[in-house]
């Protein structure tokens, strides 16, 4: 049950991702043959692959991680306090750093990692991009030899669907039902590599991952029936 769960074993998590490469025509030839291949049953009849580069940072082989932001309720007796943290920058300097973090706080038997829709998307996400660039996987990333019961990470979007798999459910609309304000008051996923391929703007890719991960914890908290969270408890780490 999630009321069993001490909620200071969790690291909560989001990450944003771009195309590896800003135009589909900075790839190599081989590269765009492959995406090609790789996208064939998602574009649309007579589409080119060209034009849906714009879709690439969702694939881990042909996008790149640009931020991680993490957040995680502080051992304090008499009140919550909800820290936040983001990584970002190089990418292979950004996974490391996140790799440091895991290795020396998330690496007990109790230890979970929780995102929205995280198990299909950001953990593995994370993982071969990790392996990509020669980082090795951390025990709480590493899914070989384990058994569905033992793998510790949490998923509020398969939380929500209570065994249905028929449908994919947004953090935005789950947020809304459930009465949390929404953290889309700016950006979206499908905005970010233009803001950081053509505004450069990584600080406001930040901000927004940032709110994610802080609407994660208060799904969460909502499924254990919890109270929210209220913005004097939340502290956000300077970057």
């Amino acid at each position: 049950m999630l009321q069993k769960i001490n909620l200071h074993n969790v690291l909560f998590l989001d990450i944003e991702t771009v195309p590896i490469k800003e135009e589909f025509s900075d790839l190599s030839e081989t590269q765009q043959q492959l995406f090609n291949d790789k996208t064939a049953y998602q574009r649309k009849e007579g589409e080119a692959a060209a034009s849906f580069y714009h879709k690439a940072g969702i694939w881990a082989e042909f996008g790149k991680i640009v931020c991680i932001s993490v957040g995680f309720f502080a051992a304090k007796q008499k009140q919550r306090e909800f820290r936040v943290k983001s990584f970002s920058g190089e990418e292979k300097e950004l996974l490391l750093e996140f790799k440091s973090l895991l290795e020396n706080y998330y690496n007990g038997s109790r230890h979970m990692l929780c995102a929205h829709n995280g198990i299909e998307f950001d953990f593995p996400y994370l993982a071969r991009r990790m392996l990509i660039l020669g980082v090795s996987l951390p025990k709480i990333l590493s899914m070989h030899g384990k058994k569905p019961w033992q793998i510790p990470h949490l998923d509020t979007m398969q939380l929500w669907r209570f065994g249905d798999f028929k449908q994919y459910t947004s953090l935005k609309l789950l947020a809304n039902v459930l009465g949390i304000p929404s953290p889309k008051d700016d950006i979206d996923g499908s905005q970010v590599a233009e803001v950081y391929y053509r505004e450069k703007d990584l600080k406001r890719i930040i901000t927004y991952c940032e709110k994610d991960v802080i609407t994660v914890a208060q799904v969460l908290l909502k499924m254990r029936q919890e109270p929210l969270l209220h913005s004097e408890e939340i502290d956000i780490q300077s970057q």
